[in-house]
């Protein structure tokens, strides 16, 4: 009796161990990380640097697909996420309290991680005689979910071309819609604002081809004054199928956000995870290959998370970190 009640004693010393190992130093914490729409970028990437995290950081993450930015920043500020992809832009309206959360109001529920890579704002149509963002007049034309950071993108290049919503028959379809609409002759046109090659456009040009049209010239000139979040940018030929030659557009920079209420151990973990497996990353996802740490830190009016801080600060670059 005595030998039975010893074992069962010490089996149950082994599972309290067990137990306490697995919810101590990351393997038994898990993280919610926001990507966006399964058509587009984010859920692909994001699952693959979910994956680095957990293998890394030794962090449960998940990437589940959103609504994107905007969903992204607010799921976070709830408590439901602790990670998010966000537009940069949009990142800066949430911290701003303007345009898409002009509404909504200020939110400081969140930090930088870092910049990952170019997102590119990409006007694609299947009508030959759309050469210019001027040719959209009277168009129906995709401009992202009501409210998202693609919205705000085809409002900023609608604007600098003299057009408003009403010269227009605005639609608010997410990547996979705007794909399956363009596909249908249900829209002519349609915004999509992530980095390139994009699934969803890739699916297109791949079975029924697909124009890209440059935003170029004095209209970029335009919206580079008037919004200087954008940064000038060219779609090499090639980067999608019969794309022959460059196309010139504008970009925001994809960003990894996390909750201010992460401990710095952990953001510092899972910043590590990412920045120290940009090969293995770029084998997996061709975003990989933009991950590098000079446009990582390149944020400044929405301050860091002070565990990224202390990843950067290792490799000899100081980020801001105060309100």
């Amino acid at each position: 009796m005595k030998k039975h009640t010893l074992f069962r004693a010490l089996a149950l010393v082994l599972v309290c161990l067990m137990m306490i190992g697995a919810t101590g130093c990351g393997s038994g914490q898990r993280f919610m990380f926001g990507t966006g729409g399964t058509a587009g970028t984010y859920y692909a990437y994001g699952g693959v640097l979910a994956q680095y995290m957990k293998n890394y950081a030794d962090y449960r993450v998940t990437a589940v697909s959103t609504g994107g930015s905007k969903a992204n920043i607010q799921s976070i500020q709830d408590g439901d996420y602790q990670l998010g992809f966000t537009q940069s832009d949009v990142m800066s309206y949430a911290w701003t309290g303007t345009k898409s959360f002009e509404k909504d109001g200020p939110t400081h529920d969140f930090r930088v991680l870092g910049c990952l890579y170019a997102e590119t704002v990409q006007l694609i149509t299947m009508d030959k005689d759309i050469k210019s963002v001027e040719d959209l007049a009277g168009k129906s034309v995709s401009i992202g979910e009501a409210g998202s950071g693609v919205y705000f993108n085809a409002m900023d290049v609608l604007g600098a071309a003299g057009l408003t919503i009403k010269d227009i028959k605005p639609q608010y379809q997410s990547f996979e819609d705007s794909k399956e609409s363009l596909k249908d002759g249900k829209i002519d046109a349609a915004f999509i604002v992530a980095g390139a090659p994009t699934t969803a456009i890739t699916e297109l040009a791949t079975t029924n081809g697909v124009y890209l049209v440059n935003i170029k010239g004095d209209l970029q000139e335009k919206i580079l004054k008037e919004c200087p979040y954008y940064a000038p940018y060219i779609i090499p030929a090639g980067t999608y199928p019969k794309q022959d030659e460059d196309v010139e557009t504008i970009t925001i920079e994809a960003t990894v956000i996390v909750s201010d209420k992460l401990e710095d151990d952990a953001v510092y973990a899972l910043t590590a995870a990412i920045f120290d497996h940009a090969e293995e990353i770029t084998a997996e996802n061709a975003k990989g290959a933009e991950l590098n740490l000079e446009s990582a830190t390149s944020v400044t009016d929405v301050p860091y998370h002070a565990g990224a801080a202390k990843y950067y600060a290792e490799h000899g670059i100081t980020v801001n970190t105060q309100e």
